[in-house]
């Protein structure tokens, strides 16, 4: 395809939607596996007053086009940084702040370190370069544990989201968070979910982490069952110019649980952005 009608069909595929200021900082949204950009409903609009706000949808998420999923070009994470870049020349937007929830995160980590002069600045939400456990590093699971999660993924999206779901979100008092997962996790193609399971939960990016020297905040919540405090200090003490904030809200998707916190972190990251 002709690289400007590709760059427009990708732009339809992900659902590009663009709000607030068009005079102010452009603030780019990524969203979670299993979830989309309705997920920054409770955060992204504090900021449409003083900045151009990006939402998208990563392709293979449900309501995007199934036929643009390329098992190739996603078979890693790359391929998610590359849909990034093409969507900021695309747009021509430049030197952007990248907002990145979970495996959106080491997304927008990696589109910075192969295109920095894109990116202004970068907030990582509860990120991990590498879920399985490794000598001198804990990713929190071991390699038997998230094999049988991929597997559990791919046989049963839905069903591992029923059973999953209360738990990497937590808070028990805010139950639509945990049934928002689940409906998302419904709502995936089969193949797809266990595809980007794979790519997500056995991939491991730790050896770009060096390439970053995009100012960066890390957000970690003070409980997150999928993220452990020691994956957030790890990515602080890699990623040159980087700072870490722990926020009290716990749970693995504080931007529905803790939106307030949130948007006080980000908030707080920008103006320090030359």
């Amino acid at each position: 395809m002709h690289g400007v009608a590709r760059s427009l069909d990708l732009l339809r595929s992900q659902r590009v939607r663009i709000w607030g200021n068009p005079g102010g900082r452009t603030i780019v949204f990524g969203h979670g596996f299993g979830w989309s950009q309705e997920m920054w409903r409770l955060v992204a609009p504090s900021f449409m007053a003083q900045h151009t706000v990006v939402l998208f949808d990563h392709i293979g998420a449900a309501g995007t086009d199934s036929e643009r999923y390329d098992v190739d070009r996603y078979s890693t994470l790359h391929g998610y940084a590359d849909d990034l870049v093409e969507l900021i020349d695309s747009l021509g937007l430049e030197e952007v702040v990248y907002v990145g929830h979970s495996v959106s995160a080491m997304i927008g980590a990696l589109a910075a370190a192969r295109r920095p002069a894109a990116f202004d600045g970068l907030v990582l939400l509860s990120p991990s370069p590498r879920y399985v456990d490794d000598i001198d590093y804990r990713g929190g699971f071991g390699l038997d544990e998230v094999r049988g999660l991929v597997d559990a993924i791919t046989t049963d999206a839905s069903g591992w989201a029923r059973t999953m779901a209360p738990h990497i979100v937590g808070n028990p008092d805010q139950g639509w968070i945990a049934e928002e997962m689940i409906a998302g996790f419904a709502a995936l193609d089969r193949t797809v979910a266990g595809h980007v399971a794979r790519a997500i939960f056995l991939g491991d990016y730790r050896a770009e982490l060096a390439a970053i020297g995009t100012p960066t905040l890390i957000v970690q919540a003070a409980d997150d069952l999928v993220v452990p405090p020691e994956v957030a200090q790890y990515l602080h003490a890699r990623i040159r110019n980087s700072r870490l904030v722990e926020v009290a809200g716990t749970g693995h998707a504080t931007n529905l649980s803790s939106p307030g916190e949130i948007i006080a972190a980000i908030a707080g990251f920008l103006p320090t952005l030359v």
